[in-house]
């Protein structure tokens, strides 16, 4: 892997906000709206992260899982490449590159178990023929950067060790968004920690001034993160099974 983010292929990934939130026209012909699209990536989001519990992965493996996800959609149709299917095969795919190898007929094995929908019975070749595709829409760069890599040592810095745990939650938080595919990861840490210092009513204007980065970018990311929290009560099981159902017209 990539040792310096600023050379990796993360960072030559990085894409505008108007790049990431298209939906793509073959989805548009099913009626999915730009809503229905984030719902969907969010709900998958959540989908991953329950099957990450019980087939116990690290974290790390989530994030990469999900940002995996992320990108697929950033080039493919949720038309084309079913996010019931995306969701475990990115999971199988990160542990894999994250040396936390999981076996595809356990993912099987969980996917039923959590989900009596006919519309999530999937079997291994399913997995492993979803795989190929998501390498491919991938271009075959794998290298994920997180701010969880970044965290310890900015708390440390900000003198916040004590937040360690509630900034850790928010940066978890941040992959139910896209923020992963635009900023990069030092970013995201510091509007979480940002966050963290409202909340903690700790006075950290002259540390964040000294790092020399963007201000404007942190506290404008912190809001998008805030404002997801205020929208994330919309996402119900019946909103989204409403979305899913337009792919399977």
């Amino acid at each position: 892997m990539a040792a310096n983010f600023w050379t990796s292929s993360h960072f030559k990934q990085l894409m505008d906000l108007e790049e990431v939130d298209v939906v793509q026209p073959l989805d548009k012909e099913r009626g999915i709206t730009l809503e229905d699209f984030k719902l969907i990536k969010s709900h998958i989001a959540n989908y991953i992260a329950r099957l990450a519990q019980n087939v116990k992965v690290r974290q790390r493996v989530v994030a990469t899982a999900i940002t995996y996800m992320r990108r697929v959609y950033a080039r493919r149709s949720m038309t084309e490449c079913d996010p019931r299917l995306v969701a475990p095969t990115c999971l199988y795919l990160a542990a894999k590159v994250e040396e936390s190898t999981v076996q595809a007929r356990h993912l099987v094995f969980y996917i039923k178990k959590l989900y009596s929908d006919e519309k999530y019975r999937f079997e291994v070749r399913d997995i492993l023929e979803m795989e190929m595709k998501i390498l491919e829409a991938l271009n075959y760069y794998l290298v994920v950067f997180h701010p969880y890599q970044a965290l310890p040592q900015l708390l440390q810095d900000a003198g916040m060790n004590d937040a360690m745990l509630v900034t850790w939650a928010i940066v978890n938080d941040t992959y139910k968004m896209d923020l992963i595919l635009i900023y990069p990861p030092h970013l995201i840490a510091l509007a979480c920690i940002y966050i963290a210092s409202v909340q903690k009513n700790k006075e950290n204007t002259v540390w964040f001034e000294e790092l020399q980065v963007d201000m404007n970018v942190v506290k404008n990311m912190a809001m998008e993160i805030l404002d997801f929290y205020d929208g994330h009560k919309l996402i119900t099981d019946d909103n989204v099974n409403a979305a899913l159902n337009k792919l399977s017209k």
